[in-house]
């Protein structure tokens, strides 16, 4: 891949997408919660706060906000991760929010037996009624420069439009040389009521062309892409190396402009308890990060996100396939370790555990 100069940018990293409140009942669960502790999350921004707050690159957002002061928490939260805001859009509050507000989203973060849970509240959001025109994307790429463009499946299944709008930024950073990514990310609680996964992977097969980096895990590949993984079972005891390589052989096939494809690899034991790896294919190359077992997992919302994140260093600071799905992999362990969507890690640490170290108590 090649990388406009970091000189010539005003970004190293640039998400497009959704960003929620995140209400959480720390060990406890949802329905029987009397507190909540508040972060801020959504799948294409937890990517570029992990760029910038673990790895310290430029990062900035695109969204909009309802204009309240649920939307004012949003921007403290992401004021303080360090994300630029200056491609938020705030839409007027109407009140009550029949028109307009804020995404909520209830998370519980799963232990042992009981699995992680989430509930959104996201109906009639300021950022779902983003619609093509309402972004100009010829000044943030044309003028201003981004090196990387990231976004992904979540956005596009909030409504009919926000496709058609990530499809207007895929395209015009296409235009002038960004690299461009997506997260497939599939969420059937959004597609549900959205046309299913015919409609997920007729929204998902039009964009792929304008993607430089495709990401996910197995179920992403194949419910938004349609492709299959072969030799694939539940419980995932072994790694189909062969399934994915076949799976690659499709997709590179269907999507030739794909320069790299990553994917995380998990096998959920328990709740606490997974095997953490991934794989990335890029220039004919499929690369194999270290392979984790019986990681212990505190929050595993945002790990994938956090994997996406560090893929993206990697490739930015190496060009290494091999260099940027180990600081992928082991960001996204790190991540699963602390509370909230997003990173809480540095990149020393990040860089001590791609080279083994141990978790041995540091003074």
């Amino acid at each position: 891949m090649q990388f406009k100069s970091a000189d010539a940018c005003r970004f190293d990293i640039l998400s497009l997408g959704e960003v929620m409140l995140r209400l959480d009942p720390a060990d406890g669960r949802v329905r029987t919660a009397r507190s909540f502790d508040v972060w801020e999350g959504g799948g294409e921004y937890n990517v570029a706060r992990g760029l910038r707050r673990c790895f310290g690159l430029r990062a900035g957002l695109v969204s909009a906000f309802a204009k309240n002061e649920v939307g004012r928490l949003l921007e403290n939260l992401i004021l303080t991760g360090g994300v630029d805001m200056e491609f938020v859009k705030w839409m007027e509050f109407d009140g009550v929010g029949r028109s307009c507000r804020n995404g909520l989203n209830f998370t519980e973060r799963g232990y042992g037996v009981r699995a992680a849970l989430g509930t959104s509240d996201r109906g009639a959001t300021a950022a779902s009624q983003l619609k093509p025109g309402d972004i100009d994307w010829e000044h943030i790429f044309g003028e201003l420069g981004v090196r990387w463009f990231h976004t992904g499946g979540i956005y596009a299944a909030l409504s009919e439009t926000t496709p058609e709008v990530i499809a207007e930024a895929l395209q015009c950073a296409k235009k002038h040389g960004t690299v461009t990514s997506y997260d497939l990310n599939f969420r059937s609680s959004l597609w549900s009521a959205f046309g299913g996964k015919e409609n997920c992977q007729r929204v998902n097969r039009s964009l792929a062309p304008f993607v430089d980096v495709m990401i996910g895990n197995e179920e992403d590949f194949t419910a938004c892409l349609g492709l299959k993984v072969e030799g694939l079972d539940e419980q995932m005891k072994e790694l189909p190396i062969e399934g994915y390589t076949k799976m690659i052989e499709q997709a590179t096939s269907d999507f030739p402009n794909f320069q790299a494809i990553a994917t995380t690899l998990r096998t959920v034991k328990t709740a606490s308890i997974n095997d953490w790896g991934a794989l990335c294919w890029s220039d004919g190359e499929l690369c194999q990060a270290v392979h984790r077992k019986n990681l212990e997992i505190f929050d595993r919302v945002g790990g994938g996100d956090s994997f996406a994140s560090g893929l993206i260093y990697g490739f930015l600071k190496t060009g290494d396939p091999q260099q940027a799905v180990e600081y992928g992999a082991a960001h996204g362990a790190l991540a699963m370790t602390t509370q909230g969507d997003t990173t809480m890690a540095s990149v020393e640490e990040v860089e001590a555990l791609m080279a083994g170290d141990s978790a041995r108590v540091k003074r």
